[in-house]
């Protein structure tokens, strides 16, 4: 396919979670060797880039999202060159490559806070957020941690708190130091030079927090907690008004924009969540002058109804202006988009293929989490596996991520880890999840992987769906908008219900084009069974 400028605008990402891609040195966990030798798999399924999770040097408490070197390379996951190979190897095969960068907060084995947390005098003291206590010794304000527990960690060498707002061995860098932000933006040149062509940015709008340090004040309880989380977490609790969200990121947005543009056609997406993400994402990606694009946890929660998914759509059309969204529901932080939306259904090859579907025909750009191909459901990861540290104190309101996050399954070959390992793998591969291997429907022509293939490559050449407008219908219990570019117009319908739907529009001028989700237009109404869908061009 030609290149073209802006190649992210509607492209389709891939998402790697590396410990759990390939194992290719016999040690159980995933590496970057193992990423190389399967990227044939990826570039086969027609998506344009792939986003690795972190594999940076790390003490893995929070499985690399937590990193003691930037521009260093996990022996775990392999080298600088296994990375370069990796890089060429991707290129060759036409696919772009995006990298994890954990900007807001590092790794408590970072030199930097090693540094800082020694004395309140030395070069990196200020490069980290340090306060008083209150004068009865408490925390010096009531905000809260995500992972549970206060967002302060006393260090007594300084006789401070530190900030935190995941683990307390994650302490936030202090971003209105100008040379803590030009070390983190030389960080990103590093990995720049060496011929990324992207970064996916964590917690994009946790950057900087108010030097005032006020407290947040309560969510009132009659108003929802933030997208992705309940009230069994007390963060839940508070209005996240001076810990995210402030100001003074829309600056540091346009530095690290001014950096990209110096390297050419270098995309950048942004993860927000906070209390009006909709809103974040629109004033982080519009302009062009700030983030290419961005992805909330709008569609990444348990709620599928119709009413809420075209809300979120709604509010995207309205307000989004010329910023640009990305789509994803399924990831590494949340359930599996099939268990989430479908419970026990026995109908989760269906629904996989109308959710990849779904994404693929909204305004915006595409992430798919490694198995979203495959349609696997969220794995069961037994107590005393399970691994993820945001697990383990909330236990068992939530089981935390490990069940998003078990190894692919590559092979039906139980003896053999599913392909993945010669050894015991990290987390335990589901059982259920063998029979759904890549090698078992490679072969099955009606599978979910073949759907997935063949949907992205037939995608890739509708104008209407890679940069086309947006047009909600009022659809009642499906879910129906029209996507129009270049003189093509199509009509995309979709059914999240297990039970059929019809959708009366005087559709005679419509002409079903895709097949595969066993939608039929009869008398000029939208036939959609359960989990089922169309889409269609218009005359």
């Amino acid at each position: 396919m030609t290149e073209v400028p802006e190649w992210w605008r509607g492209g389709v990402i891939y998402q790697i979670y590396p410990r759990s891609f390939v194992d290719s040195n016999g040690d159980g966990i995933g590496d970057l060797r193992g990423i190389t030798g399967r990227l044939d798999h990826v570039a086969g399924l027609g998506v344009d880039a792939i986003w690795i999770s972190p594999f940076f040097t790390s003490p893995m408490k929070d499985f690399g999202y937590d990193i003691a070197d930037y521009r260093g390379v996990d022996p775990m996951f392999g080298t600088l060159d296994d990375f370069s190979e990796l890089v060429n190897t991707a290129h060759s095969l036409g696919l772009k490559v995006i990298i994890d960068q954990v900007l807001s907060h590092s790794s408590d084995q970072h030199p930097w806070f090693e540094a800082s947390r020694q004395s309140r005098d030395n070069d990196k003291s200020d490069w980290y957020v340090w306060a008083d206590p209150k004068p009865d010794g408490s925390p010096p304000n009531n905000w809260l941690s995500i992972f549970g527990g206060s967002a302060w960690s006393w260090e007594s060498r300084r006789r401070q708190y530190y900030l935190h707002n995941f683990l307390d061995s994650q302490p936030d860098m202090d971003f209105h130091n100008p040379e803590v932000r030009a070390a983190q933006l030389d960080n990103l040149r590093f990995w720049l030079d060496l011929g990324v062509d992207g970064f996916r940015l964590d917690v994009v709008n946790y950057y900087f927090h108010s030097r005032g340090l006020e407290d947040n004040p309560p969510r009132p309880a009659n108003e929802a907690p933030l997208s992705g989380l309940t009230l069994d977490n007390p963060y839940a609790y508070q209005r996240h008004v001076y810990d995210i969200d402030r100001p003074e990121n829309i600056a540091l947005l346009r530095e690290i924009r001014g950096l990209m543009n110096r390297y050419g056609d270098i995309a950048t997406m942004g993860e927000i969540t906070g209390e009006d993400p909709i809103g974040t994402l629109a004033e982080y990606t519009g302009g062009g002058d700030k983030l290419n694009m961005a992805y909330t946890f709008s569609l990444l929660t348990d709620d599928a109804s119709p009413e809420h998914i075209r809300s979120v759509i709604a509010a995207l059309e309205e307000r989004v202006g010329d910023g640009w969204p990305c789509w994803a529901l399924s990831n590494h932080d949340v359930t599996r988009c099939v268990s989430r939306w479908g419970g026990d259904t026995p109908q989760t090859d269906r629904l996989a293929r109308v959710a990849v579907a779904l994404i693929g025909c909204l305004r915006g750009s595409v992430c798919l989490y490694q198995g979203d191909e495959l349609g696997l459901p969220q794995a069961d990861v037994p107590y005393d596996r399970i691994r993820d540290p945001y697990g383990l104190p909330f236990w068992p309101e939530y089981k935390g991520r490990d069940g998003c996050r078990t190894p692919m399954v590559w092979t039906a070959d139980a003896t053999g880890h599913g392909g993945f390992s010669r050894a015991e793998p990290w987390l335990p591969i589901d059982p259920g999840h063998l029979d759904m291997s890549v090698d078992v429907q490679r072969q099955d022509t009606d599978s979910t992987l073949k759907f997935v293939s063949g949907f992205l490559a037939w995608r890739r050449q509708q104008p209407a769906l890679v940069h086309g407008s947006l047009e909600l219908l009022d659809s009642g219990d499906i879910l129906a908008w029209t996507r129009e570019a270049n003189g093509q117009i199509l009509l995309s319908a979709f059914n999240l219900l297990p039970e059929e739907r019809r959708f009366a529009g005087g559709w005679t001028n419509a002409r079903v084009v895709e097949t595969g989700l066993d939608g039929r237009i009869e008398g000029g109404s939208i036939v959609l069974p359960g989990y089922g869908g169309l889409i269609a061009e218009l005359s």
